[in-house]
Parts: structure tokens; sequence; C-alpha cells
């Protein structure tokens, strides 16, 4: 074994002559070598295409072999975007050999003219053929989009879609195919038609639809429109209409709480029209209706779990399984409570137990109810109270048109601003009472069936106006205090309670343009009676002393009214005969004269 610290040493080769005799060659193996030397130039020939393989992937560039002495340096610009990303080290690419030595000794190759010249063989082929070409879209230029089909390529906005497209971003990266409208070598311009592609294809598609489209068929389409009523649904290069109704075995409000443009559904052939090319489809027939057995699984009684799937302001609409639908109408929350807005009380997707009261199967209806699963209060009601007793219960709440008193839990009757007081004229009821205070009423009226309990406050008390012609009768002297002044008089009120009118005629013999100037509130007089009506509950007054009425300078006085309003006929119709007649009324005349003739 040799010591690492050992030398090898080695002698040099002095003798040339052994050398010569050590590479001496035969004729025979200098032809061959000068073949091979030639077939490796043909194979390097400048301007040709050649097939290379990537070495490795630079910053500024790609390194190519090509089997040759030196590898090839292209640079990164000669590469789109997208062709950079999924070049690989070891994948085979097609380039031309510009140089076999620059400066440097190095090969010098173009992926760019290669991929040039590939292109404008196939584009010319492809045009002469009236075929389609595809491409990846680059990037937005002015006016549409640039497409790699082996050189950039011209694909105008008008013609990226068979509808109106608004955002070119979509297709930028996206391998598209178009027909060639254009071809211009000697400018370098191709310029193609994603849109011309598509509607052919399209017309090739309604045919092998056409041909194949059969009623019950299962088949998948692509949302082009929604509208209100439903969804237009391309099959294959013709539009079938899938109506809202064919949705869904539940409710839905519109087509997009289900899908969405360009969305690829599944769809059954509801009916097929070749002559007119109409076609029905469906997408709730794909499943089994669940209404079918509804009245088996849901009777009317039964109570049952659902999850709120919508509020309105009629009710609530509850999904019991997946395409079964009913509603709580608004009537049916409470037996109680005026509820004016679901929203307040209830969210969707809230778990709510409903009772079944009544069913339609044939029009997929289910009504159901909240509060009949508890007892209905108002047979308490009915069973507890009677018109004429006496309660005692809070004020839940004050309106302009009168007061609610809690009779029991969730129970309120009505006492009218009219029946509160036999006297007092209040214009709101907040004027006297406030929510939260206890009174006492009588029940007026018991109505069950419209849940309505009518009480009243003033009757608890007698009726003050009762007899009240005997008690202060026409020409008596009444004592009273001044409670309230208008423009047309003064409200007297008296001991009893009751409210009687002076007139500002009646406040002296003479005139009285202020009524002010006479009387003001608190002042206690006494008055005469000069009119008294139990029924109207009416009672008016005066302070005058002379019991003559008084003259109206105004108004004009008629000794006989028949006789004046006969002369005031005939002096019309006198005015009306001076009257010149005109020519309808001339020609009618003569008209009628010529026929008595």
């Amino acid at each position: 074994m040799q010591n690492k610290s050992d030398k090898i040493s080695i002698s040099p080769l002095l003798n040339t002559e052994l050398l010569e005799e050590e590479f001496k060659l035969t004729q025979e193996e200098q032809e061959t070598l000068s073949n091979l030397f030639t077939d490796t130039l043909q194979n390097f020939e400048v301007g040709k295409i050649i097939k290379g393989k990537v070495v490795s992937k630079e910053n500024n560039g790609v390194i190519v072999s090509i089997d040759y002495k030196s590898d090839g340096f292209i640079p990164n610009y000669e590469f789109s975007d997208i062709e950079l990303k999924k070049l690989n080290e070891g994948d085979e690419i097609e380039v031309i050999l510009d140089r076999v030595e620059d400066e440097y000794g190095n090969v010098v190759l173009s992926y760019q003219k290669a991929k040039a010249i590939r292109a404008w063989e196939k584009i010319a082929k492809l045009a002469e053929n009236d075929e389609p070409v595809s491409g990846v879209v680059t990037h937005k230029v002015k006016g549409g989009l640039s497409v790699d089909i082996g050189i950039p390529a011209f694909l105008p906005g008008s013609q990226v879609d068979t509808q109106r497209i608004t955002n070119f971003d979509q297709f930028v990266g996206q391998e598209v195919t178009g027909k060639i409208l254009k071809v211009n070598k000697k400018r370098g311009n191709v310029i193609i038609s994603r849109r011309k592609y598509l509607e052919e294809q399209r017309v090739e598609d309604k045919k092998k639809a056409l041909e194949t489209l059969e009623e019950g068929q299962i088949i998948q389409g692509i949302v082009k429109n929604i509208t209100s009523y439903g969804v237009f649904v391309d099959v294959g290069g013709i539009d079938g209409l899938l109506h809202i109704t064919d949705m869904s075995w539940g409710r839905i409000a519109h087509p997009s709480e289900m899908v969405n443009i360009g969305d690829e559904i599944t769809v059954k052939v509801l009916s097929f029209d070749k002559e007119h090319e109409k076609i029905s489809l469906g997408i709730k027939q794909l499943s089994p209706n669940p209404w079918e057995k509804i009245d088996e699984k849901y009777p009317v009684g039964k109570t049952i779990k659902g999850r709120i799937s919508s509020i309105t302001d009629y009710g609530l609409f509850v999904e019991i399984e997946k395409g079964v639908e009913g509603l709580v109408h608004i009537s049916e929350i409470s037996w109680t409570e005026r509820i004016s807005n679901l929203s307040k009380h209830y969210n969707v997707d809230d778990q709510v137990e409903v009772k079944v009261v009544a069913l339609d199967k044939d029009n997929r209806r289910m009504s159901l109810s909240i509060k009949q699963l508890s007892e209905d209060p108002w047979k308490e009601v009915a069973n507890k109270f009677k018109v004429g007793d006496k309660i005692k219960g809070k004020i839940t709440n004050i309106t302009d048109f009168g007061i609610f008193v809690q009779l029991l839990e969730g129970v309120d009757g009505l006492v009218h601003i009219s029946d509160i007081s036999w006297t007092n004229h209040l214009t709101h009821p907040n004027e006297k009472y406030k929510k939260g205070d206890e009174v006492e009423a009588i029940i007026l009226g018991i109505d069950i069936d419209n849940k309505k309990v009518s009480l009243g406050i003033k009757q608890l008390d007698k009726d003050p106006w009762e007899n009240i012609e005997k008690k202060y009768p026409v020409g008596s002297e009444i004592e009273g205090t001044v409670s309230k002044i208008t423009n047309f008089g003064a409200f007297i009120r008296l001991d009893s309670g009751i409210e009687g009118l002076i007139h500002i005629s009646e406040v002296s013999d003479d005139d009285v343009e202020k009524i002010e100037d006479i009387l003001k509130v608190g002042d206690k007089k006494k008055f005469k009676v000069i009119k008294v009506n139990e029924e109207e509950r009416k009672l008016g007054l005066s302070l005058r002393t002379s019991n003559k009425p008084k003259e109206n300078k105004n108004k004009k006085e008629f000794k006989n009214p028949k006789k004046e309003t006969r002369k005031m006929e005939n002096e019309f119709s006198s005015k009306q005969k001076e009257r010149p007649k005109s020519v309808l009324q001339q020609a009618l005349e003569a008209h009628l004269n010529k026929n008595k003739k």
C-alpha cells in the first residue's frame, strides 16, 4: 500500500516519434472521422431550427444545450412570463442557431425566432383550412387583448365573447381559442376572433342537442341569465328555461338564491318542442316530492319543530324539512300581544315550535301556529267576566282614542275616550291618566270572537244629564263658573260637573266684539237657562236681561218667503228669455217647427 506522503512522479514524453506512432490513423479511420465532422457541421447550420435541452434557469436567461462544444444562452425577454414559469430543467425546446460562435466562442441561440417561424407556418396552414387557433392571453392592450399563439395576435374587445365584456382582466393568463380573421406576415399582424369560434361551436352544439335531447333526460347546463321568473340555461348550444317554480319544492323569492351566472348545474328536461326550439327544465324533479305524503308525516294538530327561513310583514316562513315550508301568520303568533314588527321578536334561522293547523297538499301550503300551542286566555274571560261587572286593573297602554286596562295576564279591555267622563271633554286620555295607574271600570261589552272587551269609567257614576230638563228648566237661574272662553262664546261649569254654553250674542243686551270684555275664566255668575236638551246633552245659557231676540242688521227679512221665491224665479226666467239665442238653438227650433208642419 502506498503511503500518503509518497509522491508520484511522471516522466515527460520526450520521444515524439513514439507519440506519432501512438496516434497514427488508418485511411479508413480518417474517412470516418471526416464524415462525422461533416455531419456535425450540417446539424449546426446557421438559421436552422434545432432541438435543445434546458440546462438551467438563470436570473437573466436560460442556458440551453444543443450537444455542441458550448451551451447557448437565451435571454428572459424571448420568453413570456407564463412560458418562463412553466419552463423546467430538462425540458426540450426548439431554437434557431443564430451563430456557431460569438466573440467569446459561445454558440448563439434564439427561442423567439424559432417560435415565430413555427407559428407562421402553423398560422398559414390554419388560415388556409379555416381552422381555429389556440393561445394564452398575455396582457390587455388598447381595444382588446394580446394572445400568444407563437407570435402576438390581437383579439379585439368586440370579438372576445358573444356577450358584451367589461372586465378583460379575467382572461389574462387563460388559454383561449379563436378563428383567424386576418393575417399580414409582412407587418407581422394576426387578428383572431373568439366570438366567431364560439358562435360556430354553438351552432354545431345546437344541432347535436336538437338531435339528442328528449323529455326526461338528465343533463348538465351552464347558467346564462337570471330573471325574476326563472333561469336561462345553456344545454349544449341551445337555451332552456328553468322556471322559478321548478327550482325547488320549497319557496324561494328569487332564482339568485339558488344559482349564479356561470354555474354548471344538473337539470331534467321536462318538455321539448323541437320545432320551436323550446325546452322546459327542472331541478326539483331530480328529487322526490316531499309534499306527496305530507299529510301522513305532519297531520293537522301535530306539534313540530322548524327553522325560520324568512320573515315578512304578514308572518314567519318556517322550514320543516328540505323543500317543505309552512307559514305562521302574524295573527297566529300570540293570543294577546299586539305584534306589528316580527323582526323585533324573531330572527332568521331561529328554531321554533309550531302546530300544524291546516294543509293544502295540492298547492303545497301549510298553515302553522305558535299561539295555539297554549290555551286561549279568552276562554277564561268568557267564564270569569260578564257585562256589568266592576273590575280593577292597571293601565297597560294609552292611545289618543282611549286607555287599555289589564283584566288577565295578556288580556286587556278598552275604555274609549268617550266613556272616561260624563262631563270632562278630554282631547287626550293622558291629560288625566298615565301608564301603570290602577283604575276601576265597568264591563260594557264582551266580544270573544273578535277578542274585545269594552269598559267604561264614567258609568261608575250616575249620568248628570239624566232628567236635566227637570233640574234646569228653561227660564230658571243657575250659578256657574267660566271654565273656557272661545271666539264664539264661553263654557260654564255647574256644580254637578255639567258644562253649558253661553253664546257671544247672549253675553249682553248690547253688541259685544270680544267676550273677554264681559267674562273671564274663573268668573262665578248667575246665568239664565234659555235652552236644554237631554238627548243632545246641550245646555244654553244667557246673561241678557231682555227676552226680545236681537235684530241681525245683516240679515234680509222676507215678509212672504214663498212669494219672494216665486218672484226671483220669474225674474230669472225673463232674463233667460232676453238672452240672444245661439246658432244651435235657432237650428234646433227651425227643425222642430218644420216637423210640426
